[in-house]
């Protein structure tokens, strides 16, 4: 029998407002999301653990404002003007802590942002309460900032991202094999990306459907 090729086709991810869950885990996050207009300040901070919707909350947000999208580690100082021309959100903010240059930069973009009444939207994995800051100005900013998390993921939300994860690879899956899968998979976000392109690739090379006896065996090699 001749190995079968495995394609590492790019996954696309749905993004819209439509294809965002809401469940109890992160119900609050998506109503402050949605009232962007009316922020304190004008700036709402999300966190929340990795996989969790952050990013793609950032996006809703984005089509909704026509909000830039910026990584926090990825900001130059010669683009925080044109950032500031209009709502902006930046990712993963706390992956600068600690890093004087970085914060300097978020600092000047958060005034900018304040200054021009322009909505400024964070996401992070922790809130700012346990990011070893370098900067006191920047810290007094984000510890200031309206904060809301998003909660471990109960299992109408597991369902929900992991047939929606399933989705973004054009893959149709039944009820028994989500609710198979729910019942066993650690209860993370990142667990579930992890078992769907685990699956995915078990599949390919046997050019078989994902069921539950393919996730048991699966799983049972994990």
């Amino acid at each position: 029998m001749t190995d079968q090729l495995i394609l590492d086709l790019p996954v696309k991810p749905a993004l819209g407002r439509a294809d965002f869950f809401v469940s109890e885990a992160n119900r609050a996050a998506v109503a402050l999301l949605e009232g962007w207009r009316e922020w304190p300040d004008g700036k709402l901070l999300i966190h929340g653990p990795a996989g969790a919707g952050k990013s793609h909350l950032a996006q809703v947000f984005a089509t909704e404002s026509g909000a830039q999208v910026v990584e926090a580690e990825a900001l130059e100082e010669s683009a925080l003007p044109g950032l500031c021309e209009g709502p902006v959100a930046v990712e993963n903010a706390d992956r600068i802590a600690g890093d004087g240059a970085r914060e300097t930069l978020l600092f000047h973009l958060h005034n900018m942002a304040r200054a021009a009444r322009k909505p400024l939207l964070l996401t992070a994995r922790t809130p700012p309460a346990r990011w070893a800051f370098a900067l006191p100005d920047l810290e007094s900013r984000m510890r200031g900032a309206l904060a809301v998390g998003i909660d471990p993921p109960d299992d109408a939300l597991l369902a929900a991202m992991l047939v929606k994860l399933f989705a973004d690879r054009q893959i149709a899956v039944s009820p028994g094999l989500v609710s198979y899968l729910v019942a066993r998979v650690e209860r993370s976000f990142a667990a579930l990306c992890e078992i769907v392109d685990a699956l995915d690739r078990a599949a390919l090379a046997e050019q078989r459907a994902i069921t539950t006896h393919l996730a048991a065996r699966v799983l049972d090699k994990r």
